[in-house]
């Protein structure tokens, strides 16, 4: 009964969470798309070196006091009050260092615009500390109606001011103004959601900081991993270079984050219930994980195929180089699902210490690729170096999910077999499909292609996958859970 209660609460879990991203995909989206279309890439070129040196700067500083409090027993309000203390500490730290380095980051890309910027920013980074920290308390009990309202709520308020002052303006100072409003109303609504009186204490810091300091210190060297080349590409190749790469990273991300993040973010506080019980964690990790590559892999893939056609469509030709870093990107990170909940995992079972130094194997994997890729081929290098690492990266967790589970290698790659071999048919019929469509900029075209693609894509991966787990004899798995979904969804309209 216990773990049919821990199922059910997982899957409404999901389903919230689900809805969630599926708005904050469609608001993300629709804002990215919106001021690509009344900004510059230069634009977003500037505000992308603010951003970096601050989620830098950030991650620095970063306690990871939500993870503790999740992963405690049973948080009282001295533990509340000490975590509200430390963030409060460590925003003023943060906002502090921003706005000190924000003439001299001015004076290295001499670029002016970026002092005031640094400090806008900066003053926003302060008010992130003011936040509720009993939100949590929802994510424990694995309830997360309240990460609906709170993330579009703010999400949708940063739209509309980014927006308006976009129309306004017609400059960088739109994309800060989303920032800014987004952080505002995300204090503003975790107040309302959770009755608190914040206390300063640190009674509690040390046990709250002994589970947190490996994930901070994971935290810091991950930001850097993924954050460095940003910096790089704004100081050598200019700010028009560093638009095009981070929009198109950012989009890059987009599906393949948003189709896992229903499943992805109730595994944590799923895995913490069962961490005691090493079998059923195992099964829990596996039937995860080949869940979320079932669905990754796909929308991944086919994100890439559909690049080009829907950069023309939603955001003109001034995007274009875009277009080469969403298809090898969106691929790659599609890839990296075949290992990425080992993050939830390690930090369940306590191996956070484990989790630090895989970041620093990763950091030691990819910096060096990403400068040679730089240096001999400007973007699509690092476009090339990110492919390479990411896969010697997925390896790397892999290992890792072996020695904390006892999952071989091949086993974890055999478990997602059909959905590899699926995807890589889907490629091939959808590019020899996109080939016979032709090329075209009309927007009706564009449309047309798109959807021819999609339905090509859909339909070879549904019947690929259905066909190989078929042969295989219908095994447990993703298709199985599918099929049982469908036949209870089917059952109830009929009763």
């Amino acid at each position: 009964m216990a773990a049919q209660g821990l199922k059910g609460k997982l899957a409404r879990g999901a389903a919230w969470v689900a809805a969630s991203r599926v708005l904050i995909n469609l608001i993300g989206f629709g804002n990215t798309l919106v001021l690509a279309r009344l900004l510059t890439p230069a634009d977003f070129g500037i505000v992308a070196i603010a951003s970096t040196v601050s989620f830098v700067v950030s991650a620095l500083t970063e306690l990871s006091l939500s993870q503790s409090l999740i992963q405690h027993r049973s948080p009282q309000d001295e533990h509340f009050h000490s975590a509200w203390t430390l963030n409060l500490c460590r925003s003023s730290i943060l906002a502090t260092l921003i706005m000190l380095l924000a003439w001299p980051i001015a004076w290295l890309y001499s670029e002016p615009r970026l002092g005031p910027i640094m400090l806008v920013i900066g003053g926003g980074a302060l008010l992130t500390g003011l936040t509720n920290p009993k939100l949590v308390t929802f994510q424990r009990n694995l309830v997360f109606w309240q990460d609906f309202v709170l993330n579009v709520s703010q999400r949708a308020v940063g739209l509309a001011f980014a927006v308006v002052v976009a129309l306004v303006f017609r400059n960088y100072w739109a994309i800060v103004a989303g920032i800014i409003a987004t952080q505002v109303s995300a204090v503003a609504l975790s107040f309302l959601f959770v009755r608190y009186r914040p206390k300063l204490q640190l009674r509690r810091a040390r046990e709250l900081l002994s589970f947190s300091v490996w994930l901070s210190l994971g935290q810091a060297v991950n930001t850097l991993n993924w954050r460095s080349d940003h910096l790089a590409i704004g100081y050598f190749l200019g700010g028009t270079a560093l638009g095009h790469y981070t929009v198109g990273d950012s989009l890059a991300i987009l599906p393949t984050r948003e189709a896992t993040a229903p499943i992805a973010q109730t595994l944590f506080p799923g895995f913490s219930r069962i961490n005691d019980d090493r079998q059923r964690l195992r099964n829990a990790y596996q039937r995860a994980q080949t869940l979320l590559c079932a669905v990754a892999l796909p929308v991944g893939f086919t994100f890439a195929l559909i690049a080009k056609p829907l950069v023309l469509l939603t955001m003109g030709a001034k995007w274009l180089p875009a277009v080469l870093i969403i298809q090898f990107l969106s691929g790659i990170f599609a890839v990296q699902t075949l290992a990425s909940s080992l993050q939830p995992l390690a930090m369940a079972m306590g191996a956070t210490r484990s989790l630090f130094k895989r970041d620093l194997v990763n950091l030691g994997i990819r910096i060096p690729l990403i400068i040679v890729g730089m240096v001999f081929y400007g973007v699509p290098g690092v476009v090339l170096a990110r492919c390479v690492s990411g896969t010697a990266n997925t390896l790397v967790n892999m290992a890792m999910v072996r020695r904390l589970l006892g999952l071989p290698i091949r086993a974890q790659i055999a478990a997602n077999a059909r959905a590899l071999i699926s995807t890589v048919v889907m490629v091939v019929l959808v590019s020899a499909v996109d080939r016979w469509v032709g090329e075209g900029t009309a927007p009706l075209f564009l449309v047309s292609e798109i959807a021819i693609l999609l339905f090509a894509a859909i339909l070879t991966y549904l019947a690929c996958t259905a066909s190989l787990w078929t042969i295989a004899g219908k095994p447990a798995g993703p298709e199985s859970e599918v099929v049982s979904l469908l036949s209870v969804v089917l059952r109830r309209r009929s009763a």
